[in-house]
């Protein structure tokens, strides 16, 4: 079953889409999926694990939802603080609205940094974690893109645009929110033993080297996936990530 629902709250409206098997009251946990940056929350990649996931496991539920200036999302500039307000109130509909007993996180590129963000910020509400390519260096990602002349418009108050379907406002009080909450330096240890990351060799955003620094650092369990691209665009290995994060998740039935 897919279902469309808005979180209506605080003067936000988060545009949400659940999956679950044909009887919603057999949902005991809940796994909130996350995107990369100018993604959606109808995204296919999302819909394949969710309906991998649900197949074999009857009680798992999947949420995902436009973030902020992403897919059908009211807002037209991006506040970083606004992505953690979203998820937390997406943790909140799953735990108070929809009964969930454990929730899960399941993020990719920019939903892996927010993940690792909110963990800083507000603590771990997770049973489990699976990060599939985390953009470690969000705002490096983002610079690494922006030209000269793009610099000069920023510095002058104006905007930028990126993003795919749809075209998003970049402002450089938003590069700067990035640049102040770097998360590759900061310290997971606590949360390590919920944790699997996913990385891919030939990843061009978040190097291969990143991730099992980071991971070493952390002591954090990671994969890194042979010929994997950041986006896993060979099926067959998108394939095998979501196998080994449905794995990941299911293993907390035995704990």
């Amino acid at each position: 079953m897919e279902k469309k629902f808005d979180i209506n709250k605080e003067g936000y409206s988060v545009r949400c889409l659940y999956y679950c098997g044909k009887n919603p009251q057999d949902v005991t946990d809940i796994v909130i999926a996350t995107y990369g940056f100018g993604g959606n929350k109808e995204n296919h990649a999302t819909k394949k694990f969710a309906e991998r996931i649900i197949a074999k496991y009857k009680h798992f539920g999947v949420i995902t939802f436009d973030w902020p200036c992403h897919g059908e999302d009211a807002r037209n500039r991006m506040i970083l603080s606004e992505f953690i307000e979203y998820y937390q109130m997406v943790i909140d509909h799953a735990k108070n609205d929809l009964g969930a007993q454990r929730i899960y996180a399941y993020g990719t590129s920019l939903g892996g940094y927010i993940t690792l963000l909110y963990l800083q910020e507000k603590g771990n509400p997770f049973t489990r974690i699976a990060l599939r390519v985390p953009a470690l260096h969000m705002y490096q990602n983002f610079a690494d893109g922006i030209t000269d002349d793009e610099w000069k418009k920023l510095g002058k108050g104006k905007d930028i645009t990126r993003g795919f379907t749809r075209k998003i406002k970049m402002t450089q009080d938003f590069l700067d929110e990035l640049k102040t909450h770097d998360v590759s330096d900061k310290d997971y240890l606590d949360f390590a033993d919920s944790m699997l990351i996913i990385a891919g060799s030939k990843d061009e955003y978040t190097s291969v080297e990143d991730i099992e620094t980071f991971c070493n650092n952390n002591v954090i369990e990671y994969e890194v996936v042979e010929n994997a691209d950041h986006p896993f665009t060979d099926p067959r290995l998108m394939d095998y990530a979501i196998s080994k994060i449905i794995e990941w998740f299911g293993a907390a039935d035995e704990e």
